[in-house]
């Protein structure tokens, strides 16, 4: 596991509040994500491990009713000031659902969406590009020969490596995983969790999985969620050793959640 340092941080959340309505659904979060590690956010169920996934590129903000106080800054910058280019935002910051999304297109054509939408149009380039992201995704030699058939063909594994692939096509800084195995079967879990401990020397991973095991095996850090607070954050290592919080001991080892 690698040892950050405060000036390897890529997000700084501080005193981060949000609120549904009249619901307060994360309190006072404090957290640092670093550069290049795999940070695995764990909780039980309406802990607001995915609301918090969710801030990190504000599409929090297509919830009605939302409101957001604190400070969350992606390299130095507060994405709750006024101003900020959303499309920027989601280009730096992809996302990856828990179940497969594929667009109702060609292999080709979904993994060569969002580097058209950012500008690239030549026949070369977006043929590299594609290539890159799918091989980066370790699903290049599955596809390569039915490129421009229709990406709802292939099985739900492949699914979720292509909208992977589709995510890091506009190679992003940052790439936030909400439950990306929960629909999947062990192999295909397998190997989304060795993806993404290859996608961590290029990218910055931040992981909300209920899996325990999962937590321990692909994440440098790990932050546990309950009731909208944040209880603590570690090393992952030390938070399923050795945790400071009695609370965070019997969660990870399965007395509740």
């Amino acid at each position: 596991m690698s040892v950050a340092t405060a000036q390897a941080q890529i997000f700084s959340v501080r005193n981060l509040n949000v609120w549904y309505g009249s619901q307060h659904a994360l309190k006072d979060i404090e957290l640092p994500i670093y550069k290049n590690e795999v940070t695995a956010i764990i909780g039980p169920s309406g802990c607001g491990k995915s609301t918090f996934i969710k801030t990190l590129n504000l599409m929090i903000q297509h919830v009605k009713r939302v409101r957001m106080s604190g400070e969350l800054l992606y390299q130095e910058r507060n994405l709750l000031d006024q101003g900020v280019d959303l499309v920027s935002l989601r280009k730096q910051v992809g996302m990856v659902f828990q179940k497969g999304n594929p667009f109702g297109k060609s292999i080709f054509e979904n993994v060569a969406y969002g580097p058209r939408i950012h500008g690239m149009s030549k026949k070369k380039e977006l043929e590299e590009t594609v290539e890159r992201a799918l091989r980066d995704a370790f699903l290049w030699d599955e596809v390569k020969d039915r490129l421009h058939t229709s990406a709802l063909g292939l099985s739900g594994g492949q699914q979720q490596r292509l909208c992977i692939a589709r995510t890091i096509a506009t190679r992003p800084e940052v790439l936030l995983m909400d439950e990306p195995t929960s629909a999947l079967d062990p192999i295909s879990t397998s190997k989304i969790e060795e993806l993404a401990m290859q996608l961590k020397k290029d990218y910055t991973i931040v992981m909300v999985t209920h899996n325990m095991q999962q937590a321990a095996r692909v994440s440098d850090r790990t932050a546990f969620f309950l009731m909208g607070e944040l209880i603590e954050h570690d090393e992952t290592g030390k938070i399923f050793s050795t945790p400071n919080d009695t609370r965070t001991e019997n969660y990870v080892m399965g007395r509740f959640g």
